[in-house]
């Protein structure tokens, strides 16, 4: 059973056709719109500042979300998947993004729409990636444009994935 949690006055908040793990943990001021997946180990947690997500946003296995006492919520759109082991801190990520595996994404950075963050980058505090970007590295920097190629077989394909994927745990 998911850890779910009050904290500070906060329950987390849920929209509809919502998956989420057994062992995620969820706490404090989190809110999610429809068709969100929230993976085993996920661990997002609103105790500091609030959490936002959009609809169809994956947190995959292992990955952390959280903020900055009084300082930095976080903030993340629609069609978003955060991929295994990734950080995001007190940021915002617009829509149509994927945070690759072992990602970290700090405080105050803005992630554009249709925007890739590459497995392992690390996208320091502040950082502001311009949409249609792909950002690889550490620090991170922008290593090309995204094509119309890579929305729709990488960020739309894997967004669309995890939808199918959580509907097997649902059985």
């Amino acid at each position: 059973m998911p850890f779910i949690l009050p904290v500070r006055g906060f329950s987390p908040e849920f929209g509809n056709n919502t998956f989420i793990a057994p062992n995620a943990t969820i706490v404090g001021e989190v809110s999610m719109g429809d068709d969100c997946s929230i993976w085993f180990n996920a661990v997002l947690r609103g105790d500091v500042n609030f959490i936002k997500m959009g609809n169809k946003v994956n947190i995959q296995d292992n990955a952390v979300v959280h903020g900055t006492f009084e300082k930095n919520g976080t903030t993340i759109g629609n069609n978003v998947s955060i991929g295994h082991n990734a950080v995001v801190h007190g940021c915002t990520i617009e829509d149509h993004v994927l945070i690759g595996m072992g990602a970290i994404v700090m405080d105050r950075a803005i992630i554009g729409t249709n925007s890739i963050i590459a497995a392992g980058a690390v996208v320091l505090e502040g950082t502001i990636v311009p949409p249609g970007s792909i950002f690889a590295g550490v620090p991170a920097k922008k290593v090309k444009e995204v094509s119309e190629e890579k929305i729709k077989g990488e960020i739309n394909r894997i967004a669309e994935n995890y939808i199918t994927y959580s509907s097997w745990f649902k059985d």
